[in-house]
Formats: structure tokens, sequence, C-alpha cells
């Protein structure tokens, strides 16, 4: 009976230690990376990148006093792509209606057909140690362009981030990696 119980405990403390140092679950709440993530997908965030961020990365932050004022308002946790990060300069939009990132047109294989970068117009660099983040679905996504007179600028510093999406675990038909 002993045995089975320390067995029980140490399988409950090999659970705990892989979900804070190794992989975390959520769930998405919206539309605002369709088609890449659905809302109701389940992913997992690779916490062994966290405070970690490159370009295209899609990665889950803790927006508290960026993008949530607080983590009583329920949305501590966000899903977006990097775009840009420290040191980066970012422009919207060229001439054919992309971004500009460095001077150079940003292509975006992962935006739905048809969809334009962005319409909000700005043109900044991101400062050391922050993240430019967007939706892949631009018109249904609250990001960096809606909060540049935000607290941050709508740039989230790097060290929020708490893992980078390496795949979709749920529903079974969309799993696999991003």
């Amino acid at each position: 009976m002993v045995a089975v119980a320390v067995c029980v405990v140490l399988a409950l403390l090999a659970v705990l230690a892989v979900r804070h140092f190794v992989v975390q679950p959520f769930r998405v709440p919206s539309a605002s990376m369709a088609p890449t993530l659905e809302a109701g997908d389940v992913l997992l965030a690779d916490r062994t990148n966290a405070g970690e961020a490159e370009r295209g990365d899609v990665v889950v932050f803790d927006g508290r006093g960026y993008f949530a004022p607080s983590a009583e308002d329920g949305d501590r946790y966000w899903v977006k792509r990097v775009i840009a990060v420290g040191g980066d300069s970012i422009a919207c939009c060229g001439d054919e209606g992309a971004l500009l990132l460095n001077g150079e047109e940003l292509e975006e294989p992962y935006l739905p057909s048809g969809m334009a970068p962005g319409t909000t117009e700005f043109d900044l660099v991101v400062p050391e140690g922050r993240m430019f983040v967007l939706g892949d679905n631009r018109p249904d996504s609250t990001d960096s362009r809606h909060l540049l007179g935000a607290p941050g600028g709508g740039m989230i510093p790097v060290d929020r981030v708490v893992g980078r999406v390496e795949r979709i675990v749920w529903p079974p038909p969309r799993g696999g990696s991003l």
C-alpha cells in the first residue's frame, strides 16, 4: 500500500515538473491566429525556450500589464506570432501593402490567401529585450498594432515568453507540429 502511494506521489511530481520545466498546455481562446491555430485548439508550449523569441516564432506570453491590465481580466496568456525583435525596424506598409522589416518586405506565407498584412500605419524600432507580435488573422487580432499607445507601446518584454508553440494536441484531426 505504501509503495503504491509513493509511486502515485512520484508520478504526480514528475507530471508537475514536466509541466513547469518542459511543456505546458494552453487552449486557444479566439480566432486571432487562424488558420494556423483555431479557437478551441489545445497546444503545447515548449517551456525550455521560456524568455526567448525569434522572428517567425508562435509564442505564448504573459500579457499582464501590456495586453491585459491584470490577471483578474482572464486574459493573462496570449498566443501571437513574433514579427520583430529588439533592434528591428518594423513599418506598415510598403508599396505592395506588405510589412517592412528592416526596410525589406516581409514574406508572410502563414497569412490566409488574400488577407492584407496590415492596414494600421506605423513605423517604429523595437527596443532591445522586447518583441512586436501580430496575430495571423489580422482583421480579428488584438496585437502590437492596436496597443502602440499603451504601456510598453504594444511591445512585449521577451522575458514574458512562457514558451514557443510546438504542436497542436487537440482536436486530433488538427494535431501535429506547427
